[in-house]
């Protein structure tokens, strides 16, 4: 099964997405996402320019053999572009052998370890009211955990409120349920650390009074933290019985978390904008998380992905990979493969999709009774329609930045 052709395809129905097919010189295509937002275009260059000649003539069934190789041979190691490139190429490689073997992926990582994936979807709302509407209507959809995200008075507009101004689209129509927006130049918000530390156990008081003890709740501070600051969000959050808090402060400073760890028992999901089994190792070894929070689209695919999350089983640390919708459909179903697959499996992001988006990624994944499902079809289940992909070409777009009252820009 030789790889005969590799193409990069972009395009943005509802948002900007770069895909990475690859055809065998028997017919076989498999899709891998290489999707990094607000630098879609970054990855692009390294696929075309970099990595496509490399894979052109390959055995394409020698997976671990063509990951090592595009990481070791180019010399300069990890970083969100290199390993989002990596992943689209092992990705699109299960697929394909998943489609050579007549086999869903899951199949080929051991076979499913649980009937269905749990996951939580993204409540919020300006105030109360907005927030518990919000609410229910996730519960509604038939999610069984939810996120809670809440504006902070005083602020204007911040990360994960799905209302505010700067998460419409340029042309007034929201882009599809996440911050990032098209234009030329990104959206400035505003930040004050002391009013959301004071105003959120507010928040989580009201939601149990309305929602009661049972349902499990998460909240993401989005790095905005420092470590003082996330242990005592972290203590007073702790009467509400949160399922996770997440990115509490910037985890590149990885001993940061002992501080935090030592003030609160309310469990922690790191390492979103994490790469590697490296960007781990102390916080896993040293067990000051709970959840490992990185996308199989990120970092180096799920071939990478699972030896982190291996390596995290030996600590009792649990999967809680990333899947916004600035993950392609084909990132997310290799995230549910890899899910039900590994035993340490906790919790799973899912945001939906926009129309216009399942019209180029048809996909076979279900959702049913809060749990999702990765289908049976062979390889990982989603096929790309480049008719419809090729009426959407690439937009321009930015995620938001933070500057504090004073004008300083701030961690976003």
């Amino acid at each position: 099964m030789i790889i005969d052709s590799a193409e990069v395809i972009v395009t943005s129905p509802d948002r900007n997405f770069v895909t990475l097919k690859l055809t065998t010189d028997d017919g076989l295509t498999g899709l891998g996402d290489a999707t990094l937002n607000g630098r879609e275009l970054a990855v692009v260059a390294y696929l075309k320019d970099h990595v496509v000649p490399l894979l052109l003539g390959r055995d394409a069934h020698r997976i671990e053999d063509t990951w090592q190789f595009l990481y070791r041979s180019a010399y300069w190691r990890r970083g969100p572009v290199t390993m989002a490139a990596i992943a689209a190429v092992d990705t699109a490689l299960w697929d394909l052998k998943g489609k050579a073997a007549g086999m869903p992926v899951y199949q080929l990582l051991g076979g499913a370890s649980r009937t269905g994936l749990l996951a939580y979807g993204h409540a919020s709302g300006r105030d109360l009211p907005e927030l518990f509407d919000s609410i229910r209507a996730h519960q509604a959809q038939g999610y069984k955990a939810i996120r809670v995200q809440t504006g902070v008075p005083g602020l204007k507009s911040i990360y994960g409120i799905a209302s505010n101004a700067t998460y419409e689209a340029m042309d007034g129509v929201r882009y599809d349920h996440e911050p990032a927006q098209r234009g030329s130049l990104p959206a400035e918000e505003d930040w004050d650390t002391r009013s959301y530390l004071r105003h959120v156990p507010t928040v989580f008081e009201a939601v149990r009074g309305e929602f009661g003890p049972e349902l499990p709740l998460l909240h993401d501070a989005h790095h905005r933290l420092t470590p003082v600051q996330a242990a005592q969000l972290g203590k007073a959050l702790e009467p509400y019985d949160l399922f996770w808090l997440e990115d509490v402060t910037p985890a590149e400073n990885q001993e940061a978390l002992r501080l935090v760890r030592r003030h609160t028992t309310t469990p922690l999901a790191i390492g979103e904008i994490f790469n590697t089994v490296w960007d781990y190792q102390q916080i896993i070894r040293e067990q000051l998380i709970d959840y490992v929070r990185s996308a199989v689209t990120h970092t180096g695919g799920i071939s990478h992905l699972k030896k982190v999350l291996d390596y995290a089983a030996q600590y009792q640390i649990k999967s809680g990979m990333h899947g916004p919708t600035d993950i392609s459909p084909v990132g997310m179903a290799a995230a549910l493969h890899l899910g039900l697959s590994v035993h340490n499996f906790g919790i799973q992001e899912y945001m939906r999709h926009g129309a216009r988006t399942d019209q180029v990624f048809q996909q076979s994944f279900t959702w049913q009774d809060g749990l999702l499902h990765p289908g049976d079809r062979p390889g990982l289940g989603v096929e790309l329609d480049l008719d419809e992909a090729g009426k959407y070409p690439y937009v321009q777009a930015y995620l938001p930045f933070n500057r504090l009252a004073d004008g300083t820009v701030h961690d976003w």
